[in-house]
């Protein structure tokens, strides 16, 4: 029976076999397995992923109240993974400092601008790009204790007679509840302040009138 053919020998160890010392064939093949050693750790390195150097955001250090009026106290500057940072988050503390926290924010929340009393959340809360928001002034805290932010209410005030009431505002979305103030205010206690999301039309007349008019909200039924 044949004897099985040998394998052509591979390049590198035919070399190997033509040099005249034992010790030369050593230091051939040590270099040789150095310099694979070398290129298998250049690849490495060059299909590692970078490190991600991680984005600043800007993150409240202890938690938070809704109506809370932010101070540089109240917050700092975090390095999250560019993947986790959310969308409209404040990058500085200027960015937030003495704005209004629109509901209560965890420790180590980030403060995004729909955490923040403003523009963007009113049209988040109605889903216009034209609305803005309007201070109502509640004199009965036990209605303001009722209201949430995201709650749908109508905004009236007293008509011609006692059976009478006048809409101002129809489905304003509650966007904030500050906290109850202290002290007096042209000799009468002060009432809470709740902001609602109005399209401009109504926000304007809802203004208007509650400069000069007592103005009541009524709660509508959640659509939820």
């Amino acid at each position: 029976m044949p004897a099985p053919s040998a394998s052509p020998p591979r390049p590198w160890r035919a070399l190997v076999a033509r040099l005249p010392a034992t010790r030369w064939r050593r230091a051939v093949l040590a270099r040789r397995v150095i310099a694979g050693a070398l290129v298998v750790t250049a690849v490495g390195l060059a299909l590692r992923p970078a490190a991600d150097p991680g984005v600043p955001v800007v993150v409240a250090v202890h938690d938070l109240p809704a109506g809370t009026t932010l101070a540089a106290a109240d917050v700092a500057v975090r390095s999250w993974p560019q993947g986790l940072v959310p969308g409209g988050v404040a990058a500085a503390p200027s960015d937030v400092t003495g704005r209004v926290l629109a509901g209560p924010a965890r420790a180590g929340e980030p403060l995004t601008d729909l955490r923040l009393v403003g523009p963007a959340l009113a049209v988040v809360a109605t889903g216009r790009a034209d609305a803005v928001s309007v201070p109502v002034r509640l004199a009965d805290p036990g209605v303001a204790g009722l209201l949430t932010p995201g709650s749908l209410v109508d905004v009236v005030t007293p008509g011609a007679t006692a059976d009478e009431a006048v809409v101002l505002a129809s489905a304003a979305a509650v966007t904030a509840v500050l906290p109850a103030e202290n002290g007096p205010v042209a000799g009468a206690a002060k009432g809470r302040l709740v902001l609602v999301a109005l399209p401009p039309a109504q926000a304007t007349r809802l203004a208007a009138a509650s400069l000069t008019q007592q103005v009541a909200i009524t709660l509508r039924p959640s659509t939820g």
